[in-house]
């Protein structure tokens, strides 16, 4: 549990970090850097004091960092410019719970009570009336980019569930054959994963802005932006990763090794949006909704019934 609320902590500083990097330099190229400092980091750990990408477990952390690390985080760095921060964060941190639980459910046979469905419900009601926009955004344009910013937020709750529950499955893989492992390799083990499907994206998305004809090879590493902006970016990549990537997903893995199922964890987890929205009210300068705290409210509210809820 103590390791779920430090990762709760931490995630809070990262959509900040992320959502200033996002605006800086496009979401995709964002994760993309950030991942590559995680893997940085957490290769230097594992390689030293682990197991390295060895192990019976291997191929279902790899898996499950397809999953989160790839497709949630490429979706949540869609999401945060479109939303901004503290609704990309209700979503997504919100939505996974009971995604987790429904998964966890159909694959590995958890049942459901009607308690924790009932705190599912109210976990839809929040996040919905947080994302409700109000009467002076319903132009066209506005609208159109709410729809896009709800379908990435909800693929990116989708991608953090899934790969908060087959990280599960790789612990009791690796328990099964005898290979403890820390939540720091398994962080690495993930977010390898994470960088492969991030860097493909990154780099279509670099082969689509120069022009089809251009050959992957040719593609310049770096956007050309001037060398004062690329100081301006690097720090908040480097928070970014540190918070979130790195020692957040850490001690979320620390969690997700311990008997307490996958649900229950990202419903901890899932607090961070009240954490966001003060944080991005002092940093960002964003105007705090009151529909957006309401709905934030009940929201962690239904996570704290499905948390207690038996």
């Amino acid at each position: 549990m103590i390791a779920a609320f430090i990762a709760t902590l931490l995630f809070s500083f990262s959509i900040l970090f992320g959502h200033r990097a996002a605006r800086l330099a496009g979401g995709v190229e964002a994760n993309f850097w950030r991942l590559a400092c995680s893997t940085t980091l957490l290769g230097c750990w594992s390689f030293t004091f682990g197991i390295g990408l060895g192990g019976e477990a291997f191929p279902w952390f790899f898996l499950s960092g397809i999953i989160g690390f790839g497709i949630g985080d490429v979706a949540l760095y869609q999401a945060l410019p479109r939303l901004g921060a503290p609704l990309s964060s209700t979503m997504t941190q919100c939505l996974a719970p009971p995604f987790a639980a429904l998964t966890e459910w159909l694959w590995l046979d958890t049942a459901i009570t009607w308690r924790q469905s009932t705190a599912m419900l109210v976990i839809l009601v929040g996040v919905g009336a947080a994302l409700m926009p109000t009467g002076s955004d319903e132009s066209g344009k506005q609208r159109a980019i709410s729809v896009a910013g709800f379908f990435w937020g909800l693929l990116s709750a989708l991608g953090t569930a899934c790969g908060a529950v087959i990280s599960r499955k790789a612990f009791a893989v690796s328990q099964a054959a005898q290979e403890p492992i820390d939540g720091a390799n398994a962080a690495f083990q993930r977010v390898i994963a994470g960088l492969l499907v991030g860097g493909l994206t990154w780099l279509f998305v670099r082969w689509r802005e120069h022009g089809y004809s251009t050959r992957p090879h040719e593609l310049p590493l770096m956007s050309e932006r001037s060398a004062n902006k690329w100081r301006q970016l690097w720090p908040w990549v480097l928070g970014n990763s540190l918070c979130g990537s790195t020692l957040g997903i850490s001690f979320m893995q620390l969690a997700l090794s311990t008997a307490t199922p996958a649900a229950i964890v990202l419903a901890i987890i899932a607090t961070t949006p009240l954490a966001v929205i003060p944080l991005a009210r002092v940093f960002e300068k964003e105007p705090i909704r009151p529909r957006a705290v309401v709905g934030a409210v009940i929201a962690v509210g239904g996570v704290i019934g499905l948390m207690l809820a038996r």
